[in-house]
C-alpha cells in the first residue's frame, strides 16, 4: 500500500491515526498493492473541483475520483484514485455532529475510500452496505462516536 497525504489546506492537528484507519479499510476489503492519493483543501478548491467535475456549485465535505472502472484488475498495482477532503467542513461536521475531529476525519476518508473501491450510496440498499462498512472499519480502529 502507497499513499500520499498532500496537506494544502494547512491542517495543523495530528493525522498519523490515518494510517490505521486506511490499512483496516483495505484489510477488510482485501487489496494489496495499491496506490492513491488523499488531499486536505479549503472551501474555495472543493467547491472549485464539485463545480467542474460534478457540474454542483457547493462546497461539499469529500469528493473521490476511482481510476478503476471495473472489477478486473491485471496489474499488481492497483492505482485507486484520488480522494479531496475539505478541512473546513470536516470541522464543522465534527462540531455540528458533537464528535471530534479525528472521529470526523476518519469517516471521510474511509468514505472516500470505500468509493475508490467501487461502492456507492446512490441507491438505499447501497447506502446500507457502504455505511455499514464504514462503521465496522472505524469501530475496528476503535474510532468512535
Amino acid at each position: 500500500m502507497e499513499y500520499d497525504i498532500n496537506n494544502l489546506y494547512g491542517y495543523k492537528n495530528d493525522y498519523s491515526y490515518l494510517d490505521e484507519v486506511i490499512k483496516n479499510t483495505l484489510t477488510l476489503e482485501k487489496v494489496q498493492n495499491a496506490i492513491f492519493s488523499i488531499t486536505f483543501v479549503g472551501n474555495n478548491e472543493i467547491k472549485e473541483i464539485n463545480k467542474n467535475y460534478r457540474n454542483i456549485d457547493k462546497v461539499t465535505d469529500v469528493i473521490s475520483f476511482a481510476f478503476e472502472d471495473n472489477n478486473s484488475f491485471t496489474n499488481e498495482i492497483r492505482v485507486l484514485g484520488d480522494i479531496y477532503v475539505c478541512i473546513p467542513r470536516m470541522i464543522e461536521q465534527a462540531e455540528s455532529y458533537g464528535h471530534s475531529e479525528k472521529r470526523e476525519l476518519s469517516f471521510l476518508i474511509v468514505h472516500g475510500l470505500l468509493h475508490l473501491l467501487g461502492y456507492d450510496h446512490m441507491t438505499k440498499d447501497e447506502e446500507i452496505v457502504m455505511f455499514n462498512k464504514q462503521e465496522m472499519i472505524l469501530n475496528a480502529s476503535n474510532i468512535k462516536r
